[in-house]
């Protein structure tokens, strides 16, 4: 299921279930990094809100150990109720803000001292992701690395790690190949400034 030896644990029919989201287009390779990354930072006694709804890769982390509670569909730019609400030791956002048109509120409410979250860089020779047919998958902010940074500094958060890696795409052509070496996406572990 995920190359290399790292272990992602789940039955074949959540598998099937997680895989009808994303049509044949599964993201082992960012779902494994991810994973890695959070079991760097963030151990599994920790409790997690994990913002957006219910999806294939907090379905993974519960499948792993972790205590994960998600958002529940509301507009994240309007309404936060389910961040100040929570009692949780972390905030995950996996692919979210960029989708949102000011996520510098909603990490400004974040009561967790922790964060891990991570968002497709903007890619100089692609344009901005947008769904022809779902309002809610578009993204508005395709970030690089030091606007992301900055955010982040922004809103009370102080980056402790950071990683990124590339997507390549198995297609011929300018673009694929220029995939195969430009990293996609960036994932940062922050904790919240001392006021």
């Amino acid at each position: 299921m995920i190359q290399k030896g790292i272990s992602i644990s789940y039955n074949s029919e959540s598998f099937l279930n997680l895989t009808s989201m994303y049509e044949k287009t599964f993201p082992n390779k960012r779902f494994k990094h991810t994973l890695n990354f959070l079991e760097k930072h963030i151990s599994k006694d920790q409790t997690i809100l994990d913002l957006g709804v219910d999806n294939p890769f907090s379905k993974i982390m519960k499948e792993n150990g972790y205590q994960v509670n998600n958002t529940h569909g509301e507009d994240l730019d309007l309404d936060f109720s389910s961040v100040t609400n929570a009692k949780v030791d972390v905030v995950t956002a996996f692919e979210i803000f960029e989708h949102l048109l000011s996520p510098l509120n909603v990490l400004t409410q974040i009561k967790a001292n922790k964060l891990v979250a991570s968002i497709p860089l903007r890619l100089w020779f692609s344009p901005a992701y947008q769904s022809k047919t779902d309002p809610w998958d578009r993204h508005y902010h395709e970030f690089e690395d030091w606007q992301f940074d900055w955010l982040l500094e922004k809103s009370g958060w102080e980056i402790k790690d950071r990683a990124k890696w590339t997507n390549p795409v198995k297609k011929i052509g300018i673009r694929p190949l220029l995939r195969s070496f430009t990293p996609r996406y960036y994932i940062v572990y922050a904790e919240r400034k001392d006021q």
